[in-house]
């Protein structure tokens, strides 16, 4: 079962603080995009990924024998997330401290650089756990592209164990009202609205690529969050 609580204990204060902060800092700009059911989704895939890779990792490659390994933490799942919002909106600027504002795909690319060269530190383990995350995220965004949402399953799973434990909601019969109903969408009108919704948050998210998020009116943020909570 640590394949799956591993990504929710943390060594020390600093080491929650400083994972939670990039968990909502990254967050935020991951739900322009994408659902919290796929942020859930994703942060749990891109655990087990970890978690998969250093178990192989160990177990498998000579160097780590008679190693000691320690695993714990959500840098995995937070590197997946990450990752995925880089290379979903590459351009998209953010402003660090001394250095101003850097897109995120150089962000996400100094972070694997960096894992890669520590995997032979003494938290080794850690550092191949955050490049399971890191390849978690960027396949989940290769799949979306492609009309695949890899968090489905994670989440109708979720959904099933969630709603197992609710009570059945009582069905509530109502009588025919004199007042006549509005007429029901036909499914070519549907598509043309998702459509047009679609086109809208697209052309949101380009203006955001070329000139940043600070650039967007307060309608289109007010847009792009009601996307994101859909």
């Amino acid at each position: 079962w640590t394949l799956l609580t591993y990504m929710f204990v943390h060594y020390d204060v600093w080491h929650i603080l400083f994972n939670m902060l990039w968990l909502y800092w990254f967050g935020q700009i991951f739900l322009m995009s994408f659902s919290e059911k796929q942020m859930v989704g994703l942060y749990l895939l891109g655990g087990i990924a970890g978690g998969l890779l250093y178990l192989l990792s160990y177990n498998l490659f000579p160097y780590f024998d008679g190693k000691e390994g320690l695993m714990c933490g959500a840098s995995a799942s937070i590197i997946a997330i990450v990752v995925a919002t880089a290379f979903r909106m590459p351009d998209y600027k953010v402003n660090l401290l001394f250095l101003g504002a850097i897109s995120l795909k150089y962000i996400a690319l100094v972070t694997i650089i960096i894992d890669l060269l520590s995997v032979t530190s003494a938290n080794g383990g850690g550092h191949i756990a955050h490049l399971g995350g890191a390849l978690l995220g960027y396949w989940f965004i290769v799949r979306w592209e492609k009309g695949k949402d890899l968090t489905a399953p994670v989440n109708k799973l979720i959904d099933k164990i969630v709603t197992g434990f609710k009570p059945r909601p009582k069905i509530k019969v109502s009588r025919p009202s004199n007042r006549s109903s509005s007429r029901p969408e036909t499914d070519m009108e549907y598509r043309a609205r998702k459509k047009k919704e679609n086109d809208e948050i697209d052309s949101i998210l380009d203006k955001i690529k070329k000139s940043g998020y600070t650039s967007l009116s307060a309608e289109e943020k007010k847009r792009l969050f009601e996307a994101g909570k859909k």
